[in-house]
């Protein structure tokens, strides 16, 4: 039965998460070997130029980091790095059992440089930076229009990746921009087995000579949303000048990426949503289709991320993703994300929109199915629903990896920064009196405006990988708990200082071992269970 199946996936999952030696692999700073884009071609064999379609789709699927067909549950590309991110920051948790197998995040012990989790997490940004620069590499001579969309897009993704890294292995720009971040890898490195860790100024300088070419050399016409175009590179400009503290240049940037562009309104987030890209607000997105889970069902966001799933980890075992109750505390009853959360009776109106196995209402959160589906924890969440049905057992949800949302947040916060508050109260206030909380008062909760958006895009883009990076571009402390206040498992139940080392990732050793220009981080220790309550972020005081 699927819940005995789970268990031994589970037990394997801790065994090679306590003691995996993965210093065998071939470094992912290297370049592309033969096998990798076998591996990648593989993956969309229909199509001619299936580098650049894999190139994509990969950011779905299992890296097969530890071998082909060597799938793991927690390893499914960028989705299980934004799941990564979210649970070690101050948001996002779940169960401290054997079957979850992002617990090294929720515990911090992802600092380990023998562990997978953390090697999943660089080898997937790496893997696809090697496809990258596989393509600039092929295209380098050629100058047709097809050439230069095809390098403009494989610029902008290397751009991507790198923002997927630096924020993990440095502090901010600002306080640290000529401190080490990452190796820089491009066809133009000569030896990778040499090669030491940039600056964080040099990290970003590649991304925005490569932002600035993708800008420069596309177009707003593309084949579908999981691919690239202009407005998509206007994005990740917009991303990578907020991290850099161009304020009025992230507020221009996320304004042309907004462009065309809406909201999901109230009603349509007043039912599980989130998981098509072919929604109106949505502007990058990864296209997960039937064919992609029909091996690997459990390394999904269905699996992990939502609540709806017949064949999932999280319903099935519940290691249900639940909000911090802190901040959930802080939403107003008359916005309607409220509701993307079950409260501590269990109860969320968004469940009286939907139905499984004939229930309806409040009573799914108590609903239970022999390996299938238990109940429903306090603060569990229902953002998310099934791109195939609730109580589907078809994992196909798309991920969203840009939204408008997002992009109105950035143009308010790079406005308030850089001295323009009216304006910026102005879009914010637009936008959630609009979107979500008709009584919506900017000052309501008596926080500066600068924490008044942090609270916005903590609660907007919950689930989506933006927790850890806020909390390290605004040199905020991880804060999961007051006092007693705190729904937290004990083991994951800590405050962490914006300034502790150990919030800085480990290099993989097998990458050391390879490149032995690498210097790691140090310092810091593991946190210990309910370590500085004294902490505040500013938002959840």
């Amino acid at each position: 039965m699927k819940i005995y199946k789970l268990l031994s996936i589970g037990v394997a999952g801790l065994l090679l998460s306590a003691c995996n030696q993965i210093d065998e692999q071939d470094p992912m700073g290297g370049e592309l070997t033969a096998a990798q884009l076998k591996d990648v071609n593989l993956i969309e064999p229909s199509r001619a130029e299936a580098t650049f379609g894999g190139m994509f789709s990969m950011m779905g699927q299992p890296c097969y980091t530890f071998g082909t067909g060597q799938g793991r549950a927690d390893d499914f590309g960028f989705i299980a790095m934004a799941l990564s991110q979210d649970t070690e920051g101050p948001d996002a948790t779940s169960d401290d059992s054997g079957y979850n197998w992002f617990s090294t995040c929720g515990e911090y012990t992802s600092r380990q440089v023998t562990y997978a989790n953390p090697r999943l997490r660089y080898s997937m940004p790496y893997n696809q930076i090697n496809i990258a620069n596989e393509i600039l590499s092929q295209f380098a001579d050629r100058d047709d229009e097809d050439a230069i969309n095809k390098k403009a897009q494989a610029r902008a993704i290397r751009a991507f990746d790198y923002m997927a890294l630096a924020p993990y292995f440095q502090f901010n720009y600002q306080t640290s921009k000529d401190k080490p971040c990452v190796p820089i890898v491009t066809p133009e490195t000569p030896d990778p087995a040499t090669n030491p860790r940039a600056t964080v100024g040099e990290v970003y300088e590649l991304i925005m000579s490569d932002l600035n070419y993708a800008i420069e050399n596309l177009t707003n016409q593309r084949s579908d949303k999981s691919r690239i175009n202009q407005q998509v590179a206007y994005g990740l400009r917009a991303r990578a000048n907020l991290a850099m503290g161009n304020w009025a240049e992230a507020a221009a940037d996320a304004e042309k990426a907004a462009a065309g562009y809406t909201p999901y309104s109230i009603e349509e987030v007043s039912t599980p949503s989130f998981y098509d890209i072919k929604d109106h607000s949505w502007i990058w997105g990864i296209d997960v289709t039937k064919d992609m889970v029909i091996d690997w069902p459990y390394q999904t966001s269905c699996s992990w991320i939502g609540s709806f799933s017949a064949n999932a980890y999280a319903a099935a075992v519940a290691v249900y993703l639940r909000i911090n109750v802190l901040l959930w505390n802080k939403i107003p009853e008359t916005d309607v994300r409220k509701g993307w959360w079950v409260d501590e009776n269990l109860h969320s109106p968004l469940l009286s929109t939907i139905s499984w196995a004939g229930v309806t209402g409040d009573a799914i959160s108590t609903l239970e199915i022999d390996d299938v589906k238990m109940a429903f924890q306090p603060y569990t969440n229902v953002k998310f629903g099934m791109m195939s049905g609730i109580g589907s057992d078809v994992n196909d949800n798309d991920f969203p990896l840009m939204r408008v949302e997002e992009m109105i947040l950035i143009q308010a916060e790079g406005l308030a920064k850089s001295g323009q508050e009216g304006r910026a109260r102005e879009i914010l206030e637009n936008f959630v009196k609009t979107y979500r909380d008709p009584e919506y008062n900017a000052n309501g909760r008596g926080l500066s405006l600068e924490n008044e958006i942090w609270f916005q895009r903590r609660v907007e883009l919950w689930g989506e990988g933006f927790g850890l990076s806020d909390c390290m571009r605004l040199q905020k402390p991880i804060v999961r708990f007051h006092d007693d206040k705190s729904n937290y498992p004990a083991a994951f139940r800590f405050n962490i200082p914006a300034d502790d080392p150990w919030l800085l990732m480990r290099f993989p050793q097998s990458e050391t071992n390879a490149n032995l220009s690498i210097v790691d981080n140090k310092g810091g220790q593991t946190p210990e269970q309910d370590q500085h309550p004294e902490l505040r972020d500013g938002v959840t005081d």
